[in-house]
């Protein structure tokens, strides 16, 4: 049997679509989760069930913080690729909860790479964040851009995790490619997200709050434009740049370290309100809207500039949220049986 690919997180909406994948193309995948009741666990559980089933998948119910349980797994199944997506995500929670964001992003992403660096994994494809950007206005963001303006404890662990993955690549020859998602969505997607929660109310006949005072632009990511992606850059490990100028550095590659970063997004922003009016058709009834301000530590815009992804990986992004919303919907729908 070839050696496994570890997915942390993959009860997690990212990390369930992605395991899926390479189960499907005949990958041995390996998952873990603490199934942490960030959101409704009954989730992560069905989402499990439908992984659990396939014969080539093994779980485990693991913190990633447990450092002595990570260095076991690691060398129980001595995994020879890796992809972490598994993390304590959310903006809004992380303004009150910042040391959940430490032990599970930061502490959970080093017990990850000392594992890649014992076992001598050849590739490790890491999930990093749109909001890394942060205070950054120059829409479309590219990976040639600096970030050191972060607007939320969340976003500092991400961009902390791409300088550790840059470190452990350069002293390790540990492989490295970091993945900024821009927000993703589609079925089995997480219920603290707009979507989900938009989907709720308006089925129950509830108002929907919406932030910003409904100026709010996102990069809407279908899962399996997301998926494509990840699974592409599984398949073509990170390599030291040639061309890399130490005079004049590039921020997302590196001329000392087999290291990169690249944008998944869907290469254009939609408004806020665009995406409700396509909810509102697909459901078939009309949302009451509260305007909110924005919340601390959002965005107001985002958009992915997909020119390197795409240079790297072939990346093709295609899903329109007419359709990936209209798929979430249906999925909704059959999942809680509201017909």
């Amino acid at each position: 049997m070839s050696s496994p690919v570890l997915v942390t997180g993959s009860a997690g909406f990212i990390g369930f679509h992605t395991a899926q994948r390479l189960l499907n193309r005949g990958e041995t995948v390996v998952g873990l989760d603490n199934m942490n009741p960030y959101y409704d666990v009954t989730l992560k559980e069905a989402r499990l069930t439908r992984l659990k089933a396939h014969p080539n998948y093994r779980h485990h119910h693991l913190d990633l913080a447990d450092r002595e349980g990570m260095a076991a797994l690691f060398a129980q199944h001595r995994p020879d690729r890796v992809i972490h997506v598994g993390a304590q995500a959310g903006i809004r929670y992380s303004v009150e909860n910042p040391e959940t964001y430490i032990d599970s992003n930061i502490v959970g992403f080093l017990t990850v790479l000392q594992g890649c660096r014992e076992v001598g994994v050849k590739h490790l494809v890491f999930a990093s964040t749109s909001s890394a950007f942060g205070a950054n206005a120059a829409l479309p963001f590219s990976v040639k851009q600096g970030v050191a303006h972060p607007l939320n404890v969340y976003s500092a662990t991400k961009i902390a995790n791409e300088g550790m993955a840059h470190a452990f690549a350069h002293v390790f020859g540990l492989p490295c490619t970091g993945l900024r998602f821009f927000t993703v969505y589609g079925p089995w997607g997480r219920p603290d997200m707009a979507l989900f929660k938009f989907t709720r109310a308006i089925l129950e006949g509830q108002p929907i709050d919406v932030y910003g005072e409904g100026r709010m632009e996102r990069d809407f990511t279908y899962i399996d434009d997301i998926v494509d992606g990840v699974v592409s850059a599984l398949d073509s490990p990170a390599a030291i740049d040639p061309d890399w100028d130490a005079a004049r550095p590039d921020p997302s590659t590196s001329g000392v370290a087999p290291w990169r970063l690249l944008n998944l997004g869907a290469g254009r922003r939609e408004k806020l309100h665009r995406y409700i009016e396509v909810l509102e058709e697909k459901l078939g009834r009309k949302a009451q809207i509260n305007l909110m301000p924005a919340q601390d530590g959002e965005m107001i815009r985002t958009e992915a500039d997909i020119t390197e992804t795409r240079a790297a990986l072939g990346y093709a992004p295609s899903t329109s949220i007419d359709t990936g919303v209209g798929h979430f919907v249906d999925w909704y729908r059959d999942f809680y049986n509201t017909h």
